[in-house]
């Protein structure tokens, strides 16, 4: 076995590794600092996705910028799939935008 990895990669032959690099997601973490109700929250939005017996938080689509979070009951977001620092600002500010909603309606 030691000759076959041998033939494979010569110990005398030196290889230049240049790897190249692109942000393809970025995942951060939020927290609002208030208890979210995730089925109000649901009922609101046609994007958030709350099924407790699947997974324990709600699931909100943002379209632009294109990102998932995961809102949790205890005001905690999740934010994936963001390409910049920006682009979390503007999804998580959605959020933001939609609790508030549902707080001045309650």
């Amino acid at each position: 076995m030691a000759k076959r990895a041998a033939q494979i990669s010569p110990p005398h032959k030196h290889v230049v590794l240049k790897p190249t690099y692109r942000v393809e997601n970025i995942v951060a973490k939020a927290e609002l600092g208030v208890d979210l109700d995730l089925y109000s929250l649901a009922r609101l939005s046609h994007d958030i996705d709350y099924e407790p017996e699947q997974f324990p938080g709600a699931i909100f689509k943002v379209h632009e910028p294109k990102a998932a979070l995961l809102l949790f009951k205890n005001g905690k977001i999740i934010c994936t799939g963001a390409r910049t620092v920006a682009d979390i600002k503007r999804a998580v500010g959605e959020a933001v935008a939609l609790v508030n909603k549902y707080l001045s309606t309650r």
